[in-house]
Formats: C-alpha cells, sequence, structure tokens
C-alpha cells in the first residue's frame, strides 16, 4: 500500500503499562500477582442469580439507551442518599459499560480540537489516551509523596491556561490509594469556579475508603452544574467482568454524551444492569465485609513493604499500595522486570501511571492474605539480595498477630 490508513494518533498511543506485566504474569507458573487491579472476590451470589433470572425471565432485549429505568432511578435514589445530590433520572443518568466508557463519552462530550484538559498524575491510565483521541491537549501536574500524591491548589492554579476547560479528579486514587479531604476538595472547587473549568470525577473506588468520609466533589457548594460524576460496580460489588457503571451530569451535557453512548454502544447489556440492581437493592452488607477485609490487608501490605525497606505511606482508599523503590538501584521497569523473573511476583511499574510515578511500584492488595504474606517474603529476598539490607521474613505468627489479622482467608468466596 503506498499509505497508511491508520489514526496516527491513536497508532502513536502506548500500550497499557499495567497490562503489559499482566500478560506476562499469565504466562508464567507460580506467579503471585499484585497487579491488575481487581477484587479477587467472587460476585456475590444474589447478583449472579438475579442475572441468571433475568435470563429465565427472558430479559434478552434492548433497554433504553440511558439503561433501565428502575436502575437509573436508584441511582439517583443513592446519590440523593450518600451524597445530598439530585439527579434527573431521565435526563441525567446514563447506565455505561463500565465506568471506562463513561470516562471516554465524557471526554468526547465536551472536547473540541485543542481544549486542554489537567490530569494530576500518578494516575489511571486510561485519562490521558481518552483526552488525546477526543481531540483534546492534556497538561499533566506531577503530584508529590509529600503531599500524599494530592492535587494542592497551588499547583492546579499555576497550570491553568486559557485554553484550559477540564480537571480530571480521580479519588480515592489509583495508583497511590491517595483521598482528599473536604477542605482540600473546596480549595479546588473555589479555583474550578474562578476559573470556569468543567470537572470530571473518576469515582470508582469511593465506597472503599478507609479513614474519614468520602465527599463527592459535585456536592460541594455550586460544583455540581460543573461536574461529570462517574461511578461504577466494579470494585465495590466485585463485578469487573460485568462492565457496568454509570455517570450523572447536568442535562446538557448528559444529553451529549447520550448520544455517543448512542450510536457507539446502544445500552449496556440487560442482564448486567439487572444485576447492577440487584447489588444495590441488597449488595450493602456484603460490600461492607469486602471493605473491612481489604482494610486488613491494608495495614498488612503497609506494614510489610516498611519493613522490607520499600518506605510507603498508607493510603486512605482503593486497594493499592504505592511504595518507593527507590533505595534499589533500579528504575521502575527493571524492579518489577527482575522481581517477576526472580521471584515470581507481579507488581506494576510507577510509571505505568506517569513520568512521577518513577521510583516506585503499585502493589495491588486485592489478594488473599496468604498471597500478600508469600509476596512480601519473596519481595524481601529479593530486596535484601540487591540491595544488602538484612531484612526478616514476614509472614511469621508474630507479624499476622501485630497487624490483626489472622493466618486464614476471607469467608467471602474468592475467584
Amino acid at each position: 500500500m503506498s499509505r497508511s490508513f491508520v489514526n496516527k494518533t491513536i497508532a502513536g498511543l502506548p500500550p497499557s503499562g499495567i497490562r503489559k506485566f499482566f500478560d506476562l504474569a499469565s504466562s508464567m507458573q507460580g506467579v503471585i500477582s499484585l497487579g491488575v487491579g481487581e477484587p479477587d472476590f467472587v460476585t456475590p451470589w444474589h447478583i449472579r442469580e438475579a442475572c441468571v433470572y433475568s435470563l429465565e425471565k427472558g430479559y434478552t432485549s434492548y433497554t433504553p439507551n440511558s439503561g433501565l429505568k428502575e436502575l437509573r432511578e436508584i441511582l439517583v435514589a443513592y446519590l440523593r442518599d450518600k451524597y445530598q445530590l439530585n439527579y434527573d433520572s431521565s435526563r441525567e443518568i446514563i447506565v455505561t459499560v463500565g465506568a471506562s466508557e463513561a470516562i471516554d463519552i465524557a471526554l468526547r462530550a465536551v472536547l473540541n480540537p485543542g481544549d486542554e484538559v489537567i490530569i494530576p498524575e500518578p494516575c489511571f491510565v486510561s485519562y490521558k489516551p481518552c483526552a488525546l483521541m477526543a481531540g483534546g491537549t492534556v497538561k499533566v501536574i506531577n503530584t508529590k509523596e509529600a503531599d500524599q500524591f494530592k492535587l494542592t491548589a497551588a499547583a492546579l492554579k499555576k497550570a491553568i491556561a486559557p485554553q484550559t476547560k477540564v480537571l480530571l479528579l480521580s479519588y480515592p486514587n489509583n495508583p497511590t490509594g491517595a483521598v482528599m479531604t473536604g477542605k482540600e476538595l473546596l480549595a479546588i472547587a473555589e479555583i474550578v469556579e474562578e476559573k470556569d473549568l468543567l470537572v470530571i470525577t473518576d469515582e470508582i473506588y469511593s465506597e472503599l475508603t478507609y479513614e474519614g468520609e468520602f465527599v463527592s466533589f459535585a456536592s460541594l457548594p455550586g460544583m455540581k452544574k460543573r461536574t461529570i460524576l462517574i461511578n461504577g460496580f466494579s470494585k465495590a460489588f466485585a463485578m469487573t467482568g460485568w462492565r457496568i457503571g454509570f455517570t450523572a451530569a447536568p442535562e446538557e451535557i448528559a444529553g451529549v454524551m447520550a448520544k455517543i453512548h448512542q450510536y457507539a454502544i446502544m445500552c449496556a447489556p440487560v442482564m448486567a444492569q439487572m444485576a447492577a440492581l440487584e447489588a444495590l437493592k441488597n449488595g450493602a452488607a456484603e460490600m461492607e465485609r469486602m471493605v473491612e477485609q481489604y482494610d486488613q490487608r491494608r495495614h498488612l501490605i503497609v506494614n510489610g513493604l516498611n519493613r522490607i525497606g520499600l518506605p510507603c505511606f498508607k493510603p486512605e482508599g482503593a486497594f493499592y499500595a504505592f511504595p518507593s523503590i527507590r533505595a534499589t538501584s533500579f528504575n521502575s521497569q527493571e524492579f518489577c522486570a527482575k522481581l517477576l523473573q526472580e521471584e515470581k511476583v507481579a507488581v506494576v511499574p510507577g510509571d505505568a501511571f506517569g513520568a512521577c510515578g518513577e521510583g516506585y511500584i503499585r502493589c495491588s492488595y486485592a489478594a488473599s492474605i496468604g498471597d500478600i504474606n508469600e509476596a512480601l517474603n519473596r519481595m524481601e529476598r529479593f530486596v535484601r539480595r540487591h540491595t544488602g539490607r538484612a531484612g526478616r521474613r514476614i509472614i511469621d505468627s508474630a507479624a499476622s498477630d501485630a497487624a490483626g489479622i489472622p493466618a486464614g482467608g476471607s469467608s467471602i468466596s474468592r475467584a
């Protein structure tokens, strides 16, 4: 052929740094994966049963483009009861194919060519590519461990330019586990109002907040009209494979998002919507038990990483630890590749989430306590081998007792 027929912008995007190590790990035997951010719990049975029952009842057709009416209504009730937010279920709520689709259509709905999106990093790997594919430009704010990887008002104000249109927030944060307080978000909201910005807030980990209360950005004074709220069922209800999410946005913006969703997707699968409906109606107890176990694992992995010489601040949300590896002689990519090769532990390089993630790795504690303990033992051997540090084994009764964690696993069935 004499010319290329592919989109140059998309062709030039790098592949996901998360999937690279996941694919490597899946091809090896005996690997403990702390890599992919996926709950190790099976979706609770009553949620699965709702899907099965929907099939038995013949629910196999399209739904309204924006989702089942009953699901949108219960989502409105959830947002009202949880955050005192009031939305119109028929005009401002869209049920999407995962939160990932919601991020994509939100950016495509609001960006014109050249509009700038500010993205604090480290962050989820899809934000920047989705903004670029939507025709926007991206300005990155590098957050710092000294600030617990939170966006500061000073950094935001300095970054804003005349072409800036959107601020993309993600707290609790993937990969750092950082959570912003209401006071910190208020300082951001003042700048958003002053500079006439729109905020896209990815709140997929909102239910996985361990210290203090999660504050939805849209609930701040004057911010609902400036916010596209994105959430989903993957993390809180262990429903990653169901691909079901939702967005709440001002009517004008939601209408444009609905057009993209209508033409590209039509609607989310009806069976997954029926399962999501059951999750919201009757899934709170299982969700709370899962969150309690994540919290136990959070303490275990953070204490373990600090003991073996990989300094790690305590994450307050999500299910990730983000330790520094600067005590070693490796960069993030080298550390992860060698750890996988030598000790069969899969973690993700910090630079997969932005350049300022260099010098860190992401460790998911959405894994069993036994796997976390064994991974820590293997990582301790690795760190000692490459730094000469005299560490001590993590998996012993004293360590488990100190963390307040039994040696066994979860009472909830796992994948």
